[in-house]
């Protein structure tokens, strides 16, 4: 009687599921051929179809004109801090100077 050794889990990439997922999605094989063609369990085919069709609607919900304005936000953020950032080292500077003789 040998000793039963545990399967070890596999993960698989974020590249490797969508890569089964857009398979699964295209419907020209069945779940089953695709789990053969990539090595994974049939369920597994399926779930990741079900999970790339719900999460397919948020990459649509921001729309392009979200990512414009919060890209605009940043480069306005930026571009204070930077002015913020000149006015202080110039008030570093004054400060260095008017403190030079009190040494």
């Amino acid at each position: 009687m040998g000793s039963k050794r545990a399967k070890k889990r596999r993960s698989h990439s974020a590249a490797f599921k969508s890569r089964v997922a857009r398979a699964a999605l295209k419907e020209d094989k069945t779940a089953a051929q695709l789990a053969s063609e990539f090595g994974v369990h049939s369920s597994q085919v399926t779930l990741w179809k079900k999970q790339a069709i719900e999460r397919m609607a948020s990459g649509f919900a921001a729309g392009p004109n979200a990512v414009d304005r919060e890209v605009q936000e940043l480069l306005q953020n930026e571009s204070k801090l930077y002015e913020e950032i000149g006015r202080l080292k110039v008030e570093v500077d004054w400060l260095k100077k008017k403190t030079e003789g009190l040494d």
